[in-house]
């Protein structure tokens, strides 16, 4: 442990160490999985996963995902719903980035400026 962060109570311990809650870095992760899916960078068949409209009158970006309607918890919270407001939230310039890199870095700014992320 950090001898600084003894005392210390959460958000203290954020700000000495310079870093973000939990939550964000698990939201960022899951993110970065997504893309990863959509992209095929990843294994996973994103047509099973995710529910897409692949018309063009959407508003926001091009790879809008939809939930799927559960009527018990188990479904209500698995990734591939949990993850579509928020992957909703991002701008065009972020879905459509051209490298695993370059979406990290605009997550990071959109993170940074909408929820907080340091």
């Amino acid at each position: 442990m950090i001898e600084e962060c003894r005392g210390l109570n959460y958000e203290e311990r954020l700000k000495l160490t310079r870093l973000t809650t939990l939550e964000t870095r698990r939201l960022r992760a899951d993110m970065i999985e997504v893309y990863r899916i959509l992209n095929s960078i990843d294994k996973v068949d994103g047509g099973k996963m995710f529910s897409r409209n692949w018309s063009d009158s959407l508003r926001g970006h091009s790879l809008k995902l939809f939930k799927k309607r559960f009527k018990i918890d188990i479904g209500k919270f698995c990734f591939s719903n949990r993850i579509c407001s928020e992957w909703n939230l991002l701008n065009d310039l972020t879905v459509n980035a051209e490298s695993l890199n370059v979406f990290k870095g605009f997550l990071d700014h959109h993170l940074r400026y909408n929820r907080g992320f340091k």
